[in-house]
C-alpha cells in the first residue's frame, strides 16, 4: 500500500498526487509507517517536474519528509508553476516551504563581461534565482516567466536540429515534439531543458543498443564519450535502476557542448533587469555561486574555472546590482572555497541561502555538512527566508528588503533575528525552544 501511495505522487493529475500525500499522512499519523526525525536539517534548491526532476511537487516534499528535512524549497527553471502544489503538499504532510525559481541572465552590461561566471555552457551568463516568492504573486511570476519559456523553445527545437544532425549519419533521430515535449510538464506552465532533450536521447540509446558494454561501445566509438571512475560502472550496471539518468549524466558532460545554442535576451535578460523583476514579485534576488570544479559528485559538470578568480569583484558587482543573498550547496564545493564565500557574505551584508540540486534519484535532499557549527547559521536563514515569505504574502511592504535597506553583517543578521521569529512560528518556535532546553539537561 505505502509503495502505491508513494507512486501516485508521481500521478498525471494534480489532485491524485495530493489525495496520495493525504492519504500517506493518515498513515504517518497512525504509525503504520514512519519518517525521520527532523534534525534542522534545511534545503532550498529542489527541482521538480515543472522543469526537470524525478519528483512531482507532491513526491518532492514527500521526499524531503522522508529524508529528515525540516524545511524544504522549490525551485524550478523558468518555471513557478509547481509552486501551489508543493505548497499544499508542505501543509498536508507537516513541512514548511518555501517557493522561488531559476533563470539565466546577461551579464554582458556589467564589469564582468567576458567572464565565465556560473553557466558552464555561455560566458557573460548567469544563473540567478528569485527566493521567498510572495504567494500573492504567483501568477505575476509566470507571467513573466512563460515570455522566457517561449523563447526557450525556439533554443531547444534548434539544439534538437544540432543533435540530429549530429545523429543522422548514425541512424538515430530525435523527434522534439514526440520524445521530448511529450515527456516534460510544458503543457503545465513547466519549462524544457537540455536534461530533457538528453534524457530523451538516452531513453533512445537504451532502446537501441541495450545496457551495458553495446551502449558504452556506442559512446566511445561513435560519440567521442568515454565514461570513467563511478560513471563507467553505473553504465557496466545491466541491473541499474536508474540507469536512464546516469547515462543522462554522461551526455550532458560531454554532449551538450557540440549541441548548445546561446540563450538570446528574450530568454536570458539583463541581469539588473531580472533583480527589479523579482524585487517586485516580493522575492529575494540572489545570486548562485558554483565555484570552479574539479570533479563533480554527480558526473554531469565536467572541470572547469568559473567564479573563484575574481570572487571578490563578483561580490562588489552583485551588490552595485542590487542582490540580496547568494546561495551555494556545502556538499558541493571544497571547505576553502565555502569559508571564503561565508567571509565574503559577512563582509557585503548578503544573505546566505543552502540548497541542494536536486534534479535526479542520486541526489541527496540531506547535506550533511550542515551539522558542522560552521553552517549552523543556514538553518537560522532559511527559517528567515521562511519568516519573509509569510510577510511578503500578506503584505509585500513587508518584505525583509522592502525599502531598500543598506545592510552590513551587523544588520543582515539583525534582519535575519527578525524575520526568523516570524519563520518560526509560535507553536514551532516553542517546539525548538523545548528541545533546546532538554538537549540542555
Amino acid at each position: 500500500m505505502k509503495d502505491e501511495l508513494i507512486n501516485q505522487l508521481n500521478a498525471p493529475s494534480e489532485a491524485q498526487r495530493l489525495k496520495a500525500a493525504k492519504e500517506l499522512k493518515k498513515l504517518v499519523d497512525r504509525k503504520i509507517i514512519s519518517t525521520p526525525a527532523r534534525e534542522g536539517y534545511t534545503n532550498n534548491h529542489v527541482h521538480t517536474k515543472y522543469s526537470f526532476s524525478p519528483y512531482s511537487p507532491s513526491k518532492a516534499v514527500w521526499m524531503a519528509v522522508s529524508a529528515g528535512l525540516s524545511t524544504v524549497g522549490i525551485i524550478d527553471h523558468d518555471a513557478i508553476n509547481g509552486a501551489e502544489e508543493f505548497i499544499r503538499a508542505g501543509e498536508i504532510l507537516g513541512i514548511p516551504t518555501t517557493i522561488g525559481f531559476e533563470m539565466r541572465t546577461d551579464w554582458s552590461e556589467t564589469p564582468l563581461n567576458g567572464r565565465s561566471i556560473n553557466n558552464p555552457d555561455q560566458i557573460s551568463n548567469a544563473y540567478i534565482c528569485a527566493h521567498g516568492l510572495a504567494h500573492t504573486r504567483i501568477e505575476k511570476a509566470d507571467g513573466y516567466l512563460s515570455r522566457i519559456r517561449r523563447a526557450r523553445e525556439k533554443r531547444n527545437r534548434a539544439m534538437t536540429d544540432n543533435l540530429n544532425g549530429i545523429l543522422r549519419p548514425l541512424g538515430i533521430h530525435i523527434d522534439y515534439d514526440k520524445d521530448v515535449l511529450a515527456m516534460s510538464y510544458a503543457k503545465y506552465g513547466g519549462e524544457v531543458t537540455e536534461r530533457h532533450l538528453l534524457f530523451a536521447l538516452s531513453k533512445i540509446l537504451i532502446g537501441k543498443f541495450g545496457r551495458g558494454e553495446p551502449l558504452v561501445s556506442f559512446l566511445k566509438d561513435k560519440l567521442n564519450i568515454e565514461p570513467d571512475g563511478e560513471q563507467a560502472q553505473y553504465l557496466a550496471d545491466e541491473k541499474n535502476e536508474i540507469y536512464e539518468y546516469d547515462l543522462l549524466n554522461v551526455l550532458k558532460s560531454g554532449f551538450v557542448s557540440r549541441i548548445y545554442e546561446k540563450a538570446a535576451a528574450d530568454e536570458a535578460p539583463p541581469v539588473k533587469d531580472a533583480v527589479e523583476a523579482i524585487k517586485a514579485l516580493g522575492a529575494i534576488p540572489t545570486y548562485c555561486y558554483l565555484g570552479d570544479v574539479d570533479s563533480s559528485p554527480t558526473g554531469d559538470k565536467k572541470a572547469q574555472r568559473f567564479e573563484d578568480a575574481y570572487l571578490d569583484e563578483l561580490f562588489r558587482v552583485c551588490r552595485e546590482i542590487g542582490f540580496r543573498a547568494i546561495a551555494y550547496m556545502p556538499s558541493r564545493n571544497t571547505i576553502r572555497q565555502l569559508e571564503r564565500v561565508m567571509d565574503l557574505c559577512r563582509v557585503y551584508g548578503f544573505m546566505q541561502i543552502n540548497g541542494e540540486d536536486i534534479n535526479q534519484p542520486r541526489q541527496r535532499f540531506v547535506c550533511a555538512q550542515l551539522k558542522e557549527p560552521r553552517f549552523s547559521h543556514l538553518a537560522d536563514s532559511t527559517w528567515a527566508l521562511i519568516g519573509h515569505e509569510k510577510a511578503a504574502t500578506e503584505d509585500i511592504n513587508e518584505a525583509m528588503f522592502a525599502g531598500e535597506p543598506d545592510t552590513d553583517e551587523r544588520t543582515i543578521n539583525e534582519l535575519i533575528a527578525k524575520y526568523k521569529i516570524i519563520g518560526l512560528g509560535e507553536t514551532e518556535g516553542k517546539r525548538i525552544e523545548n528541545k533546546r532546553g532538554q538537549d540542555l539537561r
